[in-house]
């Protein structure tokens, strides 16, 4: 079953007709897309990159055109101000208002730990809903499950884990692996601190390699995984005893023990051509990464990596002969520099292949943070209730199984990494009516701070080019959503929702009507619910569902 099958059956009542497919032709090279610069293509890539563009974004983007808009993706940008505490009145150190980064934290005190925590995951959240044109927070998003840390309880540790993958988002694989290898989140995770001389522990070695760096691979032979051994976990392990996470006075960090390091000579298995790791001291886990780096398998994993979460799950021989392995060439000849990888990758052909558009299901983060941004939803202006509503979108997104700083397992959300499945996983029999409730809260409204937040369908239907033709306004929302056009009988499904029955000048005129005497409150609303109704049949649409 094709991907549209699979959400058309899921969602039974909303079965629609989809669009027939296009001649599917799958360009397997990182050459650079020559094709025209059109709306279409521009938001295929805003969507890949960004959490939801809005027609002001893709428009923005169809005039910079593709080079200007991919510079500008890619381009370093400041690092956003601290997460601030927005409601603890009994924070000792930190007033309402100011941010509770690097202050000392008091056990004492009930709920302090859990308002940090919970200003964190609202923070986060802010940034996915104001995120400017930048690739960052996808990376952001990106690496959090890749270098994977979780249910780590205090506020402290989760900021600077944060802060360590955003710094680094956009930059140096090495610098990144080696500062979360002994950051104070990883180290108390996958039990760093407990990797000591005595006691070796494996589970950070392991991790490193199979899911982090290189890569298991196929079995060779008994404790032998084609990439490394378990031979080679042991040494790893040994060569990274030594550091401890530390809290002082709030300041969070990581700290190098010499008594606890093993000093022995580390010998590598001829998975990594015979090396032996001497002593380093403090600066001995930056040997190991750098040995693991050395071997051309980490750059294929690392692409491969990229390409499931940018591009698809469906690898075969040829696009890992003249897509994958390409980019692994790319960051291996710019000493593990990801920009680079990434940079040819979006120019590139095979990014605009229509095979490859439509072919996820969006995660539980991409679609709502679709509906806050392409259509603009607006958050009153104060600090206080834009934490408050970035808190609730983070509670929406606890059923629906995608929650940062949480996740099931080391190895991530299973979406982008256990097939057959892969993205499919997001859409089942529990997660669809869950996505629908989100929908509907959102056409409804929600209150928060005494003020209503919503979509506000007339103010979002003013923005598209024809709004009185009941036809354009369709395609135009449709266009604005999905990553490819819908049909014929799909219009003629949603201008039945939209005026039943009726011709499409009925829209025409009543519409017009409206915007002739717009504080008419009964034509208000009869605009109103028809334009909800109209909404509510799209976002929950199978292709809604699909980027």
């Amino acid at each position: 079953m094709d991907r549209r099958s699979l959400l058309t059956s899921a969602f039974g009542k909303n079965k629609v007709k989809s669009a027939p497919s296009k001649q599917e032709t799958l360009v397997m090279s990182l050459a650079p897309y020559i094709g025209d610069w059109t709306a279409d293509t521009a938001a295929h890539l805003l969507r890949r990159t960004t959490f939801g563009p809005s027609l002001q974004d893709i428009n923005q983007s169809l005039s910079n055109g593709l080079d200007q808009t991919v510079s500008t993706l890619l381009a370093d940008t400041p690092l956003p101000s601290l997460p601030i505490n927005y409601s603890f009145q009994n924070d000792p150190t930190t007033p309402v208002g100011d941010t509770w980064v690097n202050k000392p934290h008091d056990a004492s005190i009930m709920n302090l730990n859990t308002s940090r925590n919970v200003s964190l995951n609202g923070w986060q959240m802010g940034l996915f809903n104001e995120g400017e044109m930048s690739i960052r927070e996808k990376l952001v998003l990106f690496w959090h499950n890749h270098f994977v840390t979780s249910d780590i309880t205090l506020a402290g540790y989760n900021f600077h884990y944060l802060d360590t993958i955003r710094k680094n988002a956009l930059g140096n694989f090495r610098t990144l692996a080696e500062e979360i290898t002994v950051s104070p989140s990883m180290l108390l995770y996958l039990n760093g601190n407990e990797n000591t001389r005595e006691a070796p522990n494996e589970n950070y070695s392991r991790e490193l390699l199979e899911l982090f760096t290189i890569g298991k691979g196929d079995a060779a032979g008994p404790g032998d995984y084609t990439h490394y051994t378990e031979d080679d976990v042991v040494a790893l392990a040994k060569s990274l005893t030594g550091w401890r996470s530390i809290n002082v006075d709030g300041i969070v960090g990581s700290v190098f023990r010499p008594n606890r390091h093993d000093e022995s000579d580390k010998q590598l298995s001829p998975r990594f051509n015979d090396a032996i790791i001497e002593n380093g001291g403090e600066n001995e886990y930056k040997t190991v990464i750098d040995i693991i780096l050395q071997q051309s398998e980490t750059a294929r994993f690392i692409s491969r990596r990229l390409y499931i979460w940018f591009v698809g799950s469906y690898i075969d021989s040829n696009i890992e002969a003249n897509i994958i392995e390409p980019m692994a060439a790319l960051i291996r000849e710019n000493n593990y520099e990801i920009k680079p990888a990434l940079d040819a990758l979006l120019r590139s052909e095979h990014f605009y292949s229509s095979s490859v558009r439509g072919c996820m299901v969006n995660h539980p983060i991409d679609f709502i943070f679709k509906m806050f941004n392409s259509f603009e939803v607006v958050i009153p202006d104060t600090v206080s209730t834009k934490y408050r509503t970035w808190v609730l979108i983070y509670r929406a997104l606890l059923p629906l199984d995608m929650v940062i700083l949480k996740h099931p397992s080391v190895a991530g959300w299973k979406a982008f990494y256990q097939g057959p499945q892969y993205y499919e996983t997001w859409a089942n029999s529990a997660s669809l009516p869950l996505r629908e409730k989100v929908v509907n809260t959102l056409l409804e409204g929600f209150t928060v701070s005494q003020q209503v937040i919503r979509i506000e369908t007339l103010t979002m239907i003013t923005k598209l080019n024809d709004s009185l033709n009941p036809t354009s306004l369709i395609v135009e929302l449709t266009n604005l959503l999905f990553p490819y056009p819908i049909s014929e009988d799909q219009i003629t499904y949603l201008k039945d929702i939209l005026i039943p029955g009726l011709p499409d000048f009925e829209w025409t005129v009543e519409y017009s009507e409206y915007l002739d005497d717009p504080t008419d409150n009964d034509k208000r609303i009869a605009i109103e619910n028809k334009l909800k109704a109209l909404f509510g049949a799209i976002l929950k649409m199978p292709e809604n569902y699909l980027i």
